[in-house]
């Protein structure tokens, strides 16, 4: 698929038919993941592929939108190995985990799977939930999944703010 199609037809379903994602698509997905840039290439991303009956479970325990994806993704990151910028106010963890999560949102586009950003749920829940290491720190759920019959994007997917509104030339 042509990048500017991908970027232009991804929207985050929130209707999924159940099945989980194909191992060939799947392996693109977290390949585009694993590609992505991060801060000094430390590449602190931790992804959890969620795909059983007792791994779905615990999702709906933590929130209600998995819209039925038979295939979650949990983004994290370890907090311990993370960039800290001049002035030590921040770290690259959030900004990193978000870059590999998009890479593969976008991924799952080309590969012909839908997605959805989830941020409806705790994330120190989720990290207690699926009882990650205390350094890691709990970014995002992303569903994936084939759409189900009737998916399509909300009505104000399509609705943009023009450029002049949140571009600044200096």
């Amino acid at each position: 698929m042509e990048f500017t199609d991908v970027v232009k037809e991804r929207y985050s379903c929130k209707k999924f038919d159940g099945r989980p994602v194909k191992k060939e698509q799947l392996d693109a997905v977290l390949e585009a993941g694993r590609l992505a840039p991060t801060a000094k290439n430390l590449q602190e991303q931790r992804i959890y592929v969620i795909q059983s009956e007792e791994g779905l479970a615990r999702i709906d325990r933590l929130t209600p939108c998995r819209y039925n994806a038979g295939t979650v993704l949990l983004v994290a990151y370890d907090k311990e190995n993370v960039y800290t910028y001049p002035g030590e106010k921040r770290n690259s963890g959030i900004e990193d985990a978000a870059i590999v999560a998009t890479h593969m949102i976008l991924a799952a586009k080309n590969a012909g799977v839908e997605s959805c950003w989830l941020n409806r749920f705790d994330p120190d829940e989720a990290a207690k939930e699926f009882e990650l290491p205390e350094n890691e720190e709990v970014l995002m759920l992303m569903d994936l999944g084939y759409p189900a019959e009737g998916a399509e994007p909300l009505p104000p997917h399509s609705s943009r703010k023009p450029l002049s509104e949140t571009v600044c030339y200096l």
